[in-house]
């Protein structure tokens, strides 16, 4: 399988260019989209299955801290968490990620000392986006030598709703190339569209493709931030998208649904959907995350009751 985005070489020359390949597109179903996503949130997940899904989500997890009140201390204490979620049971999974803000990086760096748990940061003026270019790619590079593995950037909502899909291309191009380190190497970049604001399917299908051609290395649907984030519709949609890229490109993009995803019941209606829409292949903490906070102590409540017949109840683990 060819890996090349030449088929799609002239599709970003041109404002024009663009909005001509981006509306060409075909159009969502709603209703369609919707049915779909409420029927795969009904497949029966069997006990050892369960386990399994379970333990699949807690690796999958970006244990995140955005608060404007983020302490050292806070941030030492999640890290401890996501490398050690359950102190009780060693053989629990570790979280994929501890996402922190630019500021926070380094604590959360020096915390896990090497553990395999990746340090992502919010960047871009997160979570609104409203800064000038050179604030926006400072914010990126401050994270990225502060010991970034990934970056978690906003796309101008505005700019995107105003029709100017060329001005967010560039802008998403522009922060990739300052994920790149002075050893060549880079930071992993996830691009966030804040699907609540984006009013319609059409539209984060459109930013989807955007994010794709752009060098997103993850699309991911929210901030967490607004009244409307990460819904099985919405990330049913950006799983065909990047099914819909690998194909025709043969590169591969992860999916971060984010905010809102509370329970154990959810994360696996979530999985489900990945299987049977985008394939195995994303079904590994390299191609989809879980951006939450309060989902692992769910996970970590059931996952105790599966191996000891007892549910445990929230006082059983620790407080974010």
């Amino acid at each position: 399988m060819p890996t090349t985005l030449t088929a799609f070489a002239d599709v970003t020359t041109s404002d024009s260019a663009l909005r001509r390949f981006l509306h060409g597109l075909p159009g969502v179903d709603a209703v369609g989209l919707e049915a779909r996503a409420a029927s795969l949130g009904t497949r029966s997940i069997k006990t050892t299955a369960k386990a399994y899904a379970i333990d699949l989500a807690i690796s999958m997890i970006d244990l995140t801290t955005l608060e404007g009140a983020d302490t050292p201390g806070k941030v030492r204490a999640l890290s401890a968490k996501a490398v050690n979620p359950d102190p009780t049971d060693r053989t629990t999974p570790m979280t994929a990620a501890v996402c922190v803000y630019p500021d926070m990086v380094a604590t959360a760096k020096a915390a896990l000392n090497g553990a395999d748990v990746k340090v992502a940061s919010v960047a871009t003026a997160f979570p609104a986006g409203r800064a000038a270019l050179p604030v926006k790619l400072a914010d990126t590079a401050d994270a990225v030598a502060a010991g970034a593995d990934e970056i978690d950037m906003v796309i101008d909502r505005g700019a995107f709703l105003a029709g100017r899909y060329l001005d967010t291309y560039e802008l998403i191009k522009a922060v990739k190339e300052a994920c790149v380190r002075p050893d060549g190497s880079a930071a992993r970049l996830k691009v966030i569209f804040e699907t609540g604001e984006l009013s319609t399917y059409d539209n984060i299908r459109r930013a989807s493709w955007i994010g794709m051609l752009a060098g997103a290395d993850f699309i991911k649907t929210s901030t967490g931030k607004v009244g409307v984030n990460a819904t099985p519709a919405n990330t049913l949609l950006m799983l065909e998208a990047v099914r819909d890229f690998r194909e025709q490109t043969g590169i591969q993009i992860g999916v971060k649904p984010a905010g809102g995803i509370r329970t154990t019941k959810d994360a696996i209606k979530f999985l489900v959907l990945v299987n049977e829409t985008a394939g195995e292949d994303w079904l590994s903490n390299h191609w989809f995350r879980f951006g939450a906070s309060s989902l692992l102590n769910d996970l970590l409540m059931q996952r105790q009751k599966l191996s000891t017949g007892r549910y445990s109840g929230p006082d059983y683990v620790t407080v974010d």
